[in-house]
């Protein structure tokens, strides 16, 4: 059994991207914004992994151009809510019973995706379909989500190391009611 509670890196607040005219990242947010624009979506349903196309189809436009459509969304109906409340208890059961660690692999692995990759594309998405400025984009989306996903992992270390360690004691303790 192993008795010590290892350390993920100690997180630090995902710094904030200024967007300055001829930066890089304003050329790809502009490069990105571009690309979602021309691009209508078409998104399933995910259950169990899989795309689900329900035929049950609202389309999603721009708060700010009601007349642009960026995405028509299959609704699921109750056969596929059904399904996917299945899934979601069958994936309780293996996500639960994965050590902490690997499932903060998990996490700290997808902060490090948003802050590379996907940055200008979850900004991008977040303006078209939110209305915000690509300030607002950057603080909400992106470098929220990448500090929830590097801090929580140390939170969980701090349960484990400082309130509940992962090792019983050695010695039987009886407790006897006042």
């Amino acid at each position: 059994m192993v008795n010590n509670v290892p350390k993920p890196p100690t997180p630090i607040n995902e710094p904030i991207l200024g967007y300055l005219p001829g930066s890089p990242e304003r050329a790809a947010l502009k490069a990105e914004i571009k690309r979602q624009e021309a691009t209508i979506l078409e998104i399933p349903c995910i259950i169990n992994g899989k795309e689900v196309f329900t035929g049950n189809i609202v389309e999603q436009v721009m708060p700010h151009d009601h007349s642009h459509v960026i995405a028509r969304v299959h609704m699921a109906g109750e056969k596929e809510v059904h399904a996917a409340i299945d899934s979601a208890l069958d994936a309780h059961d293996m996500w639960s019973n994965m050590d902490w660690e690997a499932r903060c692999a998990i996490f700290l692995k997808a902060s490090e995706l948003l802050r590379g990759d996907y940055r200008a594309q979850i900004n991008a998405a977040t303006m078209l379909n939110q209305s915000k400025t690509c300030h607002q984009a950057e603080i909400d989306a992106a470098c929220e989500l990448i500090d929830f996903w590097r801090f929580n992992p140390d939170y969980v270390r701090q349960i484990y190391e400082d309130l509940q360690p992962p090792v019983s004691p050695s010695k039987h303790v009886e407790f006897k009611r006042g």
